[in-house]
């Protein structure tokens, strides 16, 4: 899980604890494949969507009230750079 902390810095432990989550209702998935196992994948792969994609959004907030700062200092430095690396597709954490 080292590439998920690396490329995305709103990946924290309780992400890790969601993501194994995850991970367990698949192998229980694979080794008994009845209905309700079934069931508990999708509902465990709708959760933790839910909750990267809660944490995401509230991680680019953060980083956009940041560049509204930047703006309103005029720290025009910072507010390049973190131009730069969104029109490139990288990470914020340059910021």
């Amino acid at each position: 899980m080292d590439e998920f902390k690396q490329n995305k810095s709103w990946f924290d432990e309780e992400c890790l604890g969601f993501f194994d989550q995850r991970k367990q209702a698949k192998v229980q998935r694979v080794q008994d494949p009845s209905q309700s196992n079934v069931d508990n994948l999708n509902r465990v792969r709708c959760e933790v969507s839910r909750h990267f994609r809660n944490k995401k959004k509230a991680y680019l907030r953060a980083k956009i009230e940041e560049l509204e700062t930047n703006n309103k200092i005029q720290n025009v430095r910072d507010l390049y750079g973190a131009s730069v690396t969104l029109r490139r597709g990288t990470s914020l954490d340059v910021i």
